[in-house]
């Protein structure tokens, strides 16, 4: 146990200070103050830590982490050893400890009748920590195998497959139709969530090991590299290029200029932030801005027409308001659905709850003007319109942040016949594999759309997959199956 009475003498949860609004409105940087890895609040937070004898924070990250041990290094400051538990379960916690929603600490044994200790925040300052004193080397397999592997797509879950099929000796090249390697890490997250110097030195250590980046490569297409060629070329493809397919919003006025899907605006006020040259960008600037939907994606987009100098800037959600506390059917230790409040909301901006868009309503140039809306009541599961409660508001930016449905069938799941569920998800087996052999399936291509976490998780899992497929046996460690879902009632 990190401290017998830490849990006792601090009862409550100490943070990072974010920045002053007006400060951090002016820039890009990532919202929080310097964190202090050896401060006293951290050590205090990581005192706080039971060491449970059934710690359920590890049920709640599929990942397995070993948080109390971890805890309880950082609190002595042993700091070798606390980055070697944390890497021991996960490849990237410098990634999780910025843009995880953290179920590690909503089912926290702490949290029955306290604050959660704050796992997230010790997380990243074990890992920033690391990066400082150099404590992050490259792991270069002592010896090759001789297979080659193709990973698809270069999020979360093929850098964790790709790095974990490098350092077992397997060639591994990772193929990404982006300019530059990181998916939605680099070009989804914007920089005041995580800025990408953090993303770069761990793909500079991925680099190092041998871990071979192919970005530019929009595999599937007819004239380019198919899936027909990883095939030929490459041992074993492991397939983890998202579930991309962006939900839509079919109401009147959807062909009207000025609105747009996020995952079009954010990758170009990504690009502008870090100060490339973006023709044509869409921006916020001087405008009215309505994002629909009310997720993490909602609230990059806002934090980014804020950056931009919006006029203004208006969150809509079709649910209702949560509460502030958790809801008597969702018990500790699952997830709870509550109001919560990101960096972007503090800075400004209207976030307004059951409420669904009737229409758009255009100017005489064909460009978006207002949006027509109206209170919902949700009747047998449904949205209703609630009579008399239609209303106007202006918009010349209309932003959709409503998720994703499914994984693109066109281009390489076509050319390599796999079947799709009917949520969208590539048929795989219990070995992530899917019909056809050699290829294999991870992250939200297979699972759906999911969190960080989980997305790391699925990669690791498939990597001893394909490991074993090629080797006979393996020995890295599978923290989840395809099947395994969340604690849920």
């Amino acid at each position: 146990m990190a401290d017998p009475k830490g849990f006792l003498t601090t009862r409550h949860r100490e943070l990072p200070a974010r920045r002053p609004v007006p400060i951090r409105l002016q820039d890009w940087r990532e919202v929080y103050e310097q964190r202090e890895s050896d401060g006293p609040a951290l050590t205090r937070q990581a005192g706080r830590c039971m060491d449970c004898g059934i710690p359920f924070c590890h049920n709640g990250c599929p990942l397995g982490n070993l948080i109390p041990e971890w805890n309880d290094l950082a609190r002595l400051g042993r700091w070798d050893e606390a980055i070697e538990r944390l890497h021991a379960t996960n490849n990237f916690p410098e990634f999780t400890g910025r843009l995880c929603p953290a179920p590690c600490e909503t089912s926290c044994v702490l949290g029955i009748n306290q604050d959660p200790v704050t796992i997230k925040n010790i997380e990243v300052s074990i890992v920033d920590r690391a990066f400082e004193d150099d404590l992050i080397e490259p792991q270069v397999p002592g010896r090759l195998t001789g297979s080659t592997v193709a990973v698809v797509g270069s999020g979360p879950a093929g850098l964790a497959a790709a790095q974990q099929l490098t350092r077992v000796g397997h060639t591994v090249a990772v193929f990404e139709r982006d300019d530059a390697i990181g998916g939605l890490l680099r070009y989804g997250i914007p920089e005041f969530k995580m800025e990408k110097s953090v993303l770069d030195r761990r793909l500079d250590q991925m680099a190092a090991e041998g871990t071979r980046f192919r970005p530019g490569v929009a595999v599937g297409h007819e004239e380019g590299t198919t899936g027909t060629d990883l095939l030929e070329r490459y041992d074993a493809v492991v397939l983890a290029m998202g579930a991309t397919v962006r939900r839509e919003l079919p109401v009147p006025g959807r062909e009207l200029g000025g609105i747009h899907q996020a995952m079009e605006y954010l990758p170009q006020g990504n690009r502008s932030a870090l100060g490339e040259a973006v023709p044509d960008q869409v921006t916020a600037q001087g405008k009215d801005v309505v994002i629909i939907g009310g997720g993490d994606t909602g609230a990059d987009c806002l934090g980014t027409a804020l950056r931009q100098g919006a006029r203004s800037v208006t969150q809509l959600e079709i649910m209702p308001r949560p509460g502030e506390d958790r809801p008597e059917g969702q018990p500790w230790p699952t997830y709870p659905m509550i109001f919560r409040v990101a960096s972007a909301h503090e800075e400004g901006g209207d976030r307004v709850y059951a409420t669904s868009t009737a229409e758009f309503v255009g100017d005489e140039h064909g460009h978006v003007r207002e949006l027509r809306v109206t209170e919902v009541e949700f009747v047998d599961g449904r949205p209703t319109p609630v009579d008399g409660t239609e209303r106007v508001i202006p918009a010349q930016l209309v932003l959709l942040a409503m998720g994703f449905t499914s994984v693109e069938t066109d281009g390489v799941v076509s050319q390599l016949g796999l079947e799709v569920d009917p949520r969208g998800r590539i048929v795989r087996d219990g070995q992530f594999a899917t019909s056809v052999p050699g290829v294999f399936v991870a992250g939200d291509a297979g699972r759906g759309q999911s969190l960080i976490v989980w997305a790391i998780a699925e990669g690791r899992s498939a990597a001893a997959a394909v490991d074993s497929y090629l080797r006979g046996n393996t020995e890295l460690p599978a923290p989840i199956e395809p099947t395994t879902m969340s604690i849920a009632v």
